[in-house]
Parts: C-alpha cells; sequence; structure tokens
C-alpha cells in the first residue's frame, strides 16, 4: 500500500520525508568524510564514529514529535536509547581498537535494526516504508558481518562507511516514496 490515508498521516508522511533527506544527505557526507580520515584512528575519525548514533538519537526525536499524532512512538523512544548506548559503547571501544569498534557497531546495527523494521512495519499503512523495512534487515544481516570483521587479521572501517551509504540511500528512496504517497492524495 502506498497511500496516505489521513490528513494526521499525511503530514507526518511529509515530515518524515524531509527528515529522511536530512538523513540522506548526512549520511553520504559522514560516509565521505570517515573514508577519508580513517587510514589511522585518529581524534577527527574517534569523533565522526560517535558522532552518527548521535545523530541517529536527534533524528529519532524529530521523529517521535512528528509521530505523536498516530499514537506513543514507543519503537522510536526505544531507538533513542539504543543509540545513546551506541555512542557511549563506541566513544570507550575507540580507547581499544577497531575491533572493538566493529563489535559495538555490530550490536547497534542489529538491534537498531530490528527496531527499524517494527517501526516501518508498524508505518505501513503510510506508505514509503519498504525501503525501511528492507533497510532494517539489512542493517541486522551488515551488524552481523561487523562482528565477523572485528576477527579479521587487519580489521578496517571501510564496511562502516559503506552501511552509512547504503543507509542513507535507503533513506533517499523513502523520502521519494513518502512524496508520491502524499500527491496521491
Amino acid at each position: 500500500m502506498t497511500t496516505v490515508d489521513t490528513p494526521a498521516i499525511g503530514g507526518i508522511a511529509l515530515a518524515l520525508r524531509r527528515l529522511y533527506f536530512v538523513r540522506f544527505v548526512f549520511a553520504i557526507v559522514w560516509a565521505a568524510l570517515l573514508f577519508v580520515t580513517m587510514s589511522q584512528l585518529g581524534p577527527l575519525s574517534i569523533a565522526l564514529l560517535v558522532l552518527y548514533p548521535l545523530f541517529d538519537v536527534a533524528a529519532a526525536i524529530v521523529d517521535a514529535r512528528s509521530s505523536r499524532v498516530t499514537g506513543p512512538p514507543r519503537g522510536l523512544y526505544v531507538n533513542i536509547a539504543i543509540s545513546l548506548l551506541a555512542a557511549v559503547g563506541l566513544a570507550i571501544a575507540c580507547t581499544s581498537g577497531v575491533p572493538a569498534i566493529l563489535r559495538v557497531w555490530g550490536a547497534w546495527a542489529v538491534v537498531s535494526g530490528l527496531v527499524q523494521l517494527i517501526v516501518g512495519v508498524s508505518r505501513l499503512t503510510m506508505g514509503g516504508q519498504w525501503p525501511m523495512i528492507l533497510s532494517g534487515g539489512i542493517s541486522v544481516l551488515a551488524g552481523g558481518s561487523f562482528f565477523l570483521g572485528a576477527s579479521a587479521p587487519n580489521p578496517v572501517l571501510t564496511n562502516v562507511a559503506g552501511y552509512a551509504v547504503l543507509g542513507g540511500v535507503f533513506f533517499l528512496v523513502s523520502a521519494l516514496r513518502l512524496g508520491r504517497a502524499a500527491k496521491e492524495n
């Protein structure tokens, strides 16, 4: 279903569309900066690694505020807590090296991917949510690959940057689909 069936949901769809465009741009810029700085784990790459889940917190807060019309956004509150824990975990993991970072990032990807799946399914009537559902599923799989990558002889953060780009693309696709769904009504 790709229709927005009430004015309240239509307003939420438009707010999500704007948010998803912002998340797309952030993910692309963030990934490019991480790719440029990841040759060594330094202050800028560490700041970027901690910033990503903090941006996710801010985006979930914006999403929760715009979604209150349809009921309490419990999944978004869970996502806020998970992302805050991930930011703290990454700040600590950065003192231990790339394998620890990949393990924390992997745990965050798995848990937040499951939450994204649940939130996406609960918003199916709004339209434009299939990319978010697929992204949640891919996030769960990617989280597992980050765990495996942490055990590699020379673990790298390249996959983390790729993960952000793919997530950004899913946000872009969802934003475009939400715009189309809103126009259909």
